[in-house]
């Protein structure tokens, strides 16, 4: 007779709907300033700096919502390391770039570039990274 098997336990805590909505709102806002910005950096039209800026706000505001949920996730988790707090440095970090970032598209003109370029491209890895690790979040299993 064999001995039943039981395999690991492994807590799935995806985010809530309106977490989720928010995270993943972040890719496409912070892919649209990176966007922006090329263009910006190829045409000189300063419309596409205004543009990145309103992006950029937009995605600092999706971020910020979301930075609280996943903290309010994180200390209601049973387990306070692995995963769900790797999440939330993520998102903390691309907060702060990105509000950095907005800092730099700030500046008049051509200023902008190309720390803001940079900078736009570091986010947008950052937030693509992030949405990837939030939305497919696990805990109490291994890391």
């Amino acid at each position: 007779m064999s001995s039943p098997v039981t395999p690991s336990l492994t807590y799935r805590s995806p985010p809530g709907p309106l977490h989720a909505t928010l995270l993943a709102g972040t890719v496409p806002l912070f892919l649209g300033a990176l966007l922006s910005d090329i263009a910006y950096y190829n045409s000189y039209q300063i419309q596409w700096s205004n543009f990145a800026s309103w992006l950029i706000a937009g995605g600092l505001l999706f971020c910020g919502l979301a930075l609280v949920f996943a903290l309010v996730n994180l200390v209601r988790a049973p387990k306070k390391a692995g995963r769900p707090l790797v999440y939330f440095l993520l998102l903390l970090v691309m907060f702060v770039l990105g509000l950095v970032n907005a800092f730099e598209h700030a500046k008049d003109g051509w200023a902008v570039m190309p720390a803001g370029l940079v900078l736009s491209v570091v986010v947008t890895l950052l937030a693509c990274v992030t949405a990837w690790m939030g939305l497919n979040l696990r805990s109490g299993g291994p890391a």
